[in-house]
């Protein structure tokens, strides 16, 4: 008879989680009351939006990712919404397009200006009108761009194609689930959506806790889970391992964990109950590290399992603890993670009883810090569609595009070249060059040329309009209104140049206008530290006169 060790040897088997320090974190966020079982937090490399608490309304709060500390109270929202936000969802392959959805039955594209929030911003750029009750849930699909699925409490699931023209869409491109006969089956109001890796099947739980696999395509069903000892709120697809997660409660209301084979839904695979709490759990799954990380709305642990194809399938490693229960989290998408610091996951934990966003690092120790670890970090999905929304609704089904997290790596396109990639967007203006070139002679250093040359690149290809070109112009949507106001205050109503010359005269007056403050700025601080010192001069001369 050989013996054989139950001990499981495992890179991940000494993974923690590092908390921020309060300056790093997001402090003073009104985070939202709502009771729906969402996330209401999404971030990516650029931006983190968080949805928070309003009267008259529905708003979220849109941060530079680097834009720690203390919050200001009356920071700009984007509060287009008129009942209140339920969740929100950044385009995986844009960094400044991001997706909300309401009570007020809609949902809304947002452009975000590559600065940021600096007024508050009311107009979306689509607005998907088509449910006739509050939409639940939003998400975008994995691979095809410019495609969003959407689920309300009027039992309909559909699927837009956000790229068609005009500011309201009407029409989505397919119904994915209707009610039949103008009923309210349970089998239709969805709780959560997952889409497989390449975006061809979609796996879902719905009010009577049963869990599905769907074709998106034409909304037909093809497995229907019928265990009745467990109860399902949360799907997920486990890329790589062909395998689904549900998270519920099981007959006796312990919460648990089942694995499912996505061919076959009639008996789990895997059944495990965890504890006795009534909080929804989160299911978050690492398809290049097979991680799996269990946190629970209202609890302030997050459990972390490693996975596998074999039995016993789940195996346990450890578990983050904290005093301060988490309301939802926001996770940041691998291509934003610090390499270097050997960093393989980053949740968001919004903690409403502070007011506190507090980024959550899982770092995996090793003795050489600061150096590529190549065995932590395969080639991951990156931040380019596959294909577009049109061959993806004709039958095409292509995995990610995938990218490595090497600093200086570029990795080929395995699929057709876009038109961005073919050059046919107009490359920089000179003006624009002008005005890259006096911003970096001029003292600003929180800009650096590449920076600037990149998200000017990036509004160019998205805005192919010449500058001279001015018949378009909005005061509150211009790149110009947002890049030269100063933090936190509205820009004055001015009309807009006409010529290049005028444009030029108008960013170098901002720019003398900045560099006026700053000299005001440190003549308030030798005026400080000169009142400073009389003060302590006057107490020492009333001390010496006592």
């Amino acid at each position: 008879m050989s013996w054989r060790s139950s001990f499981r040897c495992s890179k991940f088997r000494l993974v923690f989680g590092k908390p921020s320090a309060k300056d790093q974190s997001y402090d003073g966020v009104p985070i939202t009351r709502g009771v729906h079982d969402n996330h209401y937090c999404s971030a990516n490399p650029c931006f983190i939006a968080v949805v928070t608490e309003c009267e008259g309304g529905g708003s979220f709060l849109v941060l530079p990712i680097h834009h720690t500390g203390r919050v200001d109270p009356q920071h700009p929202r984007v509060c287009g919404h008129s009942g209140r936000v339920l969740d929100v969802k950044w385009n995986p392959f844009d960094d400044h397009c991001v997706a909300s959805c309401s009570e007020d039955c809609t949902v809304k594209i947002w452009d975000i200006p590559v600065c940021g929030v600096q007024q508050n911003l009311t107009k979306a750029r689509k607005t998907l009108i088509g449910h006739s009750r509050r939409v639940g849930i939003i998400e975008w699909h994995p691979t095809a761009q410019n495609l969003l699925l959407s689920s309300a409490y009027d039992y309909k699931v559909f699927l837009w194609d956000v790229s068609h023209g005009g500011a309201v869409i009407r029409a989505p491109v397919r119904v994915v689930l209707v009610p039949a006969l103008q009923r309210c089956p349970a089998d239709t109001l969805l709780l959560s959506v997952s889409f497989n890796t390449d975006g061809s099947r979609l796996a879902v739980t719905s009010k009577d806790r049963r869990v599905r696999v769907l074709d998106p395509r034409t909304g037909k069903i093809l497995q229907v889970s019928n265990s009745k000892s467990h109860k399902a709120s949360k799907v997920l697809y486990m890329g790589g391992l062909n395998m689904l997660l549900s998270t519920g409660c099981s007959r006796w209301n312990h919460r648990q964990i089942v694995l499912w084979d996505p061919d076959d839904l009639s008996e789990p695979l895997y059944e495990e109950d965890l504890d006795g709490s009534a909080g929804v759990l989160f299911p978050f799954y690492d398809p290049d590290t097979h991680m799996l990380y269990l946190a629970g709305k209202g609890d302030g642990n997050i459990r972390y399992y490693e996975l596998s194809s074999e039995k016993p399938y789940v195996n346990f490693l450890t578990e983050y603890r904290s005093l301060l229960p988490q309301k939802g989290l926001g996770v940041m998408p691998k291509r934003g993670l610090d390499v270097s610091a050997c960093e393989v996951f980053r949740f968001y934990r919004l903690i409403a009883v502070k007011d506190l966003v507090e980024p959550l690092s899982m770092i995996v120790p090793r003795k050489q810090s600061g150096v590529f670890q190549e065995d932590l970090y395969p080639m991951t999905a990156g931040n380019q569609a596959a294909m577009t929304a049109q061959e993806w609704l004709q039958g095409s089904n292509r995995g990610p595009v995938m990218m490595s997290l090497k600093p200086g790596t570029k990795v080929p396109n395995p699929y057709p070249e876009t038109a961005a990639e073919k050059g046919l967007v107009r490359p920089l203006s000179p003006l624009r060059l002008q005005a890259v070139r006096g911003v970096t002679t001029i003292d600003m250093d929180f800009m650096e040329e590449a920076f600037l040359e990149e998200q000017l690149s990036y509004q160019d290809s998205k805005y192919p309009l010449d500058v001279s070109d001015l018949s378009g112009w909005q005061s509150d949507e211009t790149l110009w209104s947002y890049w030269c106001t100063p933090h936190c205050c509205e820009p004055t109503e001015r009309p807009p140049p006409t010529t290049e010359n005028e444009l030029l005269q108008a960013f170098y007056r901002q720019q003398d206008e900045i560099r006026g403050l700053k000299d005001q700025l440190n003549h308030k601080d030798v005026r400080i530290t000169q009142l400073e010192q009389e003060i302590k001069n006057t107490r020492n001369n009333l001390r010496a006169t006592f």
